[in-house]
C-alpha cells in the first residue's frame, strides 16, 4: 500500500496527510480550500483538483471531515466516493461524526466489496503534527490490520474499540470527559489566582497532586504557563470551541440513545454553549473556556 487519497486538509487533516508523506506514501490531497491545498503540496503531497480525481487508483483514501452530513456527502450516493474508488480500495474515515453515520459510511463500503474502518482521533494539532495521534478504531479486525501501516504513520496508538461505530462512541466518551476536565482545571486555576497564587506554581502543584490530568498537564488553559500552547497564542489555532460543542453534541444524543445518565457532559455542554454565544468565542480553541471564568479588568 503505497497510494494514499487525502481529503480534508484542515488543522488537523493537512499534518496528518504530511506525515504519510515522510513515512514514504504518494499522497493525493484534496480540500475546498486553496490555502490548505497549498500548504499540503509544499509538504510534499500531489495536488487533486477534486475528491474522485484525488481517489483515482489509490490503494487507500483517508478522510478527515468536519460532520456526519459531510462525510455522508463525500462518499455515499451515485456521485459519491464509494463509487469512484477502484475495487480493493481500503476506506479509512478519522472524522468525528455519529456513530450511525459511521456505521452506514462502512456498511456502504462493504456493500460495494471494499474494506471500511471508522478511526477518530484524540491528541490535538499537536499530536497530529508530531505524528503521535491515537487512533479509535471501529470495523472489523481485517480493515483495522490493514489500515495499520498509515495509521501508525500518523500515531503512537491504535485501537480496535470494536465492531464499525465503535471507535466514533470512544470518541465522544473521551471528548465528553476531555469537556469536564478542561472546565475543571480551567475553574481551579482561576480559583487559585484570584486567591493570589502564580497560575504556573499552581500548575505544577496540581501536575505533582491528585489533581493531575491531561487539561492540566498537555493544554494548560491559563495564559503564559505553558510555552506554545493555545492559552500562550491568545487561544489561536487548535480544537475549536464549536468542534467542542458538536462532539458534546453528539455525546448527549448518545446518551439520550442508550438512556445513560451523564449529568456533568450536560453541564460541560452547557458551559460551552453560555460561552460560546459570543461567535467570536466559536472559532477558539476549547481552552479558552478559562475566560468563563476570568474577571473582568478592574475587578
Amino acid at each position: 500500500m503505497q497510494k494514499v487519497a487525502f481529503i480534508g486538509l484542515g488543522h488537523m487533516g493537512g499534518p496528518m496527510a504530511a506525515n504519510l508523506v515522510r513515512a514514504g506514501f504518494t499522497v493525493t490531497a484534496f480540500d475546498l480550500s486553496e490555502e490548505a491545498l497549498a500548504q499540503a503540496e509544499a509538504q510534499g503531497c500531489r495536488r487533486a483538483a477534486s475528491a474522485q480525481e484525488a481517489v483515482a487508483g489509490v490503494d487507500a483514501v483517508v478522510s478527515m471531515l468536519t460532520t456526519g452530513d459531510v462525510v455522508k456527502g463525500v462518499y455515499l450516493g451515485a456521485r459519491g466516493l464509494l463509487q469512484a474508488v477502484d475495487d480493493g480500495t481500503l476506506v479509512v474515515d478519522c472524522s468525528t461524526i455519529a456513530a450511525n453515520d459511521a456505521r452506514q459510511l462502512v456498511a456502504a463500503a462493504n456493500e460495494r466489496g471494499l474494506q471500511a474502518i471508522d478511526a477518530p482521533v484524540s491528541g490535538g494539532t499537536a499530536a497530529a503534527g508530531a505524528g503521535t495521534l491515537s487512533f479509535m478504531c471501529g470495523g472489523e479486525k481485517a480493515a483495522v490490520e490493514a489500515a495499520r501501516p498509515l495509521l501508525e504513520a500518523m500515531g503512537a496508538n491504535v485501537f480496535h474499540a470494536g465492531p464499525a461505530g465503535s471507535g466514533q462512541v470512544a470518541k465522544i466518551c473521551n471528548n465528553m470527559l476531555l469537556a469536564i476536565h478542561m472546565i475543571g482545571t480551567a475553574e481551579a486555576l482561576q480559583m487559585g489566582v484570584d486567591n493570589g497564587l502564580d497560575p504556573k506554581v499552581l500548575s505544577e502543584i496540581m501536575r505533582a497532586s491528585s489533581g493531575g490530568n491531561w487539561s492540566l498537564e498537555k493544554y494548560n488553559p491559563y495564559p503564559g504557563v505553558m510555552e506554545g500552547g493555545p492559552a500562550s497564542r491568545e487561544y489561536e489555532g487548535g480544537f475549536s470551541v464549536q468542534l467542542m460543542l458538536k462532539d458534546l453534541g453528539l455525546a448527549m444524543d448518545t446518551a439520550a440513545g442508550s438512556a445513560s445518565s451523564t449529568p456533568l457532559g450536560a453541564l460541560a455542554r452547557n458551559l460551552y454553549q453560555l460561552y460560546g454565544a459570543d461567535p467570536e468565542h466559536r472559532v477558539l480553541d476549547f481552552s479558552s473556556i478559562q475566560n468563563l471564568f476570568r474577571r473582568p479588568a478592574g475587578d
